[in-house]
Order: C-alpha cells, then structure tokens, then sequence
C-alpha cells in the first residue's frame, strides 16, 4: 500500500510540473503580430497591378492619321497614349492574335502538343488571302503551323488549327468570343478566326491590347515564333518572311501581328521590351503600311522616352520576418506573392517610397501563401501599385501533443546538462 501511495504522489507532482511547464510553454509563445510601417529601399519589393492612368485624354497629341490607336505598359496593363480606342473597327489579320492565344492555351492545357500532325481539311485549304497552300492530303506539325501562322499570317493554317482544336472553325471562333468575354473585351465580335472581311466582326484598339497583353503575358515563348523575321517549311521548300517589319528595324520588338483587308486598310499590334519596359502599341485603321510602321514606332518611341519600369523585387523575394503567435515555429519569413515594381516617369525612379504594413492579431494555424500584409509603392504622396505580401511557410497551432512533446525534450535537455 506505501508503495502505491508513493506511485501517487509522483503521479501528482508530474501532473503538477507538467502543467506549469505546459502554460509556461504557452506564455512563451504567445506573441501578438503589430502593424509595421516603415520606408524600404527600392532593391527589396514591386508589384504587378497600377490602374489605368485617369489623366490619358484622346487628344491625339501625336498627331496621328491612324483611325485608332493605343499604348499600354505590358506588365501593369496602364494605358499611356489613347486615340479613339473604343471604336469599333475591323481587325483583319490581327484577329489572329486571339486564335494564337486559344493555340497557347491548348498547348498548355496539354489537349495538343507542338509534335501532332494537323491535317487540311478542305475548308482550311480553300482559304483565301495570306496563306502557305495548304493540301488536304498534308499534314503539318503544330509548331510548323504556329511559324506558318505568327510569320506569314496563314489563313489556311490558322483554319486547320481551329478545326483541330474544336472541332470546327465555328466551334472555335465560339472559343474566341468566350475569351474575349473573359478578357473584358466588350467591343469585340469575333465573326471568324483569320480575319478575312465579314459584317459583324469587329473589335477596338482597347480589345486588341487585351489580348495582346494576354498572349504576351501568359505565354511570353510565343514570342519564339513572332520575333522570327525569314524561315522556311517543309525541308526548305516554302519560304516564309515576316509580314511585320518592325522585327528588323525596331529594336526590342518582340511583335506582334499585322493585318490588312481593302475594308480594315492597315492595322498592326506592335510590341517591344527595353530595359525592363515592355509596351504594346497597337494601330488601327491607318491608311498606307508606311503609314501603320510609322505611326506605331511613334508610340513605342513616346513611350520609351517617357517612362520606365522599375522593378524592386521577384515572386518569392523575402521582405523580412514576423512573429507567430501560438503557433510551433516562433517565427515565419513574410515573401512578395508577385514580382514587384512600378511604372514612372524617366527621372523619379528614386522617389519611389515603399511602405510594409503586416497585418494585426494573425495566429497559427497559417498556410503558405496566406496573405498577412502588403507593400505598397507611392511616388509624391500617391499610391502607384500595391503587391501582397504571403507567408513563406505553413506553420501549425500548437497543441497538447505538440507542448507535450516540447516539455520533454526540454527536461531531457536538462537531465543531460
């Protein structure tokens, strides 16, 4: 029986140290997360969304004879030049912008890939205008199409694809209206997938940055194809030439598509990276093709004389670390959720201020990516672009079992000492 009383008394003064140990464990890790906000230099963070810039007026202060232009910043989607965007125009060729971007995305998603062989039905190889003479008893690669397609602006491939993605061309233009719709392209009908001149098939300077934008930003290889300026298919037999001069004569041009039609006359989506800088400008409606080159390296000129693109931080950079309230790791690191940066005028690149604010009263449990603050960018005391900032780790509540387990360790710690 003395025996059995001494078990018990050992039993309670175990319970009793293990629950001291267990709230002083738990004080121990008790930290409240306060707002941070403080001034950090411009190497450490950046952003990816600025909104349109509310002081563009279509003033046509470039004086341009195009019936519609624009220019954007690829990365932040801002507007820098604007004239008459949101009329409604025939696209031609440049309609092929879409259908290049629903090819990127198939590829993607894995329904196709670049080594299938796509037939010519009859449909495709009746096309008329741009084309590489398709035969019905041929067959092309898809990465020989997508040349075929970026390079010589092919109707009878761009026809051949859409019928192998979908099904049917109608299938497939059915596609492109649903982007499109996606995309906020709200001047757009698509009324085929090549662009050749039929009623109802529109779109605007503004649609058409969309989707460029879109294509350019998503699929940035795709620019592998519509950089090529001379290149043949089938073993050597074909010979393709760029329809888009600015490929040769602009440099930093990375695209994009031409398109004309004796309705549209003369459209282009012209793209270009300088130093970091991306823009899109796109022309619509310009009487000549002299007229279409010209005026669209008027707009890439303005804007890589006017603007740059300062990039403060990657995807994943680490902005500093926080502590974890109640949770089994006392501290996390806090990374950019995107690539950060800003979009300014030449000159005040340096008067970019940087503010973190961490969020208040966050405990355990936390998952990785889970936003907890944000950084934000201001350039004479307004706000520019806004990045959130995510937790590095996931990081578990702390528990019985897990204190349980603290409090051992720690006792062994002390029996070895």
């Amino acid at each position: 029986m003395r025996f059995f009383k001494n078990i018990s008394i050992l039993c309670i003064i175990f319970v009793i140290l293990f629950s001291i140990s267990i709230k002083s464990l738990a004080n121990d890790e008790s930290y409240i997360w306060s707002t941070i906000e403080t001034s950090i230099t411009p190497e450490k963070v950046n952003t990816n969304t600025v909104e349109t810039n509310s002081e563009i007026q279509e003033n046509n202060s470039l004086n341009l004879e195009s019936g519609s232009a624009i220019l954007i910043e690829q990365t932040t989607g801002k507007v820098l030049y604007a004239h008459n965007i949101h009329e409604q125009l025939r696209p031609a060729s440049v309609t092929k912008v879409m259908s290049i971007l629903l090819i990127m995305e198939a590829l993607e998603n894995g329904k196709i890939s670049l080594t299938d062989q796509v037939p010519c039905s009859e449909n495709a190889a009746s096309m008329g205008g741009s084309q590489i003479w398709l035969d019905p008893r041929e067959t092309l690669s898809v990465d020989d199409m997508l040349k075929a397609i970026c390079v010589n602006s092919a109707n009878d491939c761009v026809v051949a694809m859409a019928e192998y993605i979908a099904g049917t061309e109608e299938s497939f233009v059915q596609m492109m209206n649903d982007k499109a719709k996606e995309l906020g392209m709200n001047d757009t009908t698509f009324k085929n997938c090549h662009g050749l001149d039929e009623d109802g098939h529109v779109t605007s300077s503004y649609d058409i940055a969309l989707m460029s934008r879109e294509l350019l930003t998503k699929y940035p290889d795709v620019t592998r194809y519509t950089t090529i300026w001379m290149d043949t298919l089938r073993d050597g037999k074909s010979q393709l030439s760029n329809t888009n001069k600015l490929i040769k004569n602009y440099k930093g041009a990375t695209g994009l598509k031409t398109g004309s039609t004796s309705l549209a006359l003369y459209n282009l989506s012209a793209s270009a990276t300088r130093d970091d800088l991306s823009l899109i400008a796109i022309i619509m409606k310009a009487p000549s093709t002299k007229i279409r080159f010209e005026e669209a390296t008027k707009l890439l000129d303005y804007g890589f004389n006017q603007f740059s693109y300062k990039s403060f931080g990657k995807k994943g950079d680490l902005v500093q670390t926080i502590n974890i309230n109640k949770g089994i790791q006392k501290v996390d690191g806090v990374i950019l959720e995107n690539d950060a940066g800003a979009l300014v005028e030449k000159g005040k690149e340096k008067d970019v201020v940087q503010n973190v604010t961490i969020n208040e009263n966050i405990s355990a449990p936390i998952t990785a990516g889970q936003k907890v603050g944000e950084m934000t960018f201001s350039l004479d005391g307004q706000v520019i672009s806004t990045v959130n900032l995510v937790a590095e780790n996931s990081i578990d509540k702390i528990n019985l079992f897990t204190m349980s387990k603290k409090v051992i360790c720690k006792w062994i710690d002390l029996l070895r000492s």
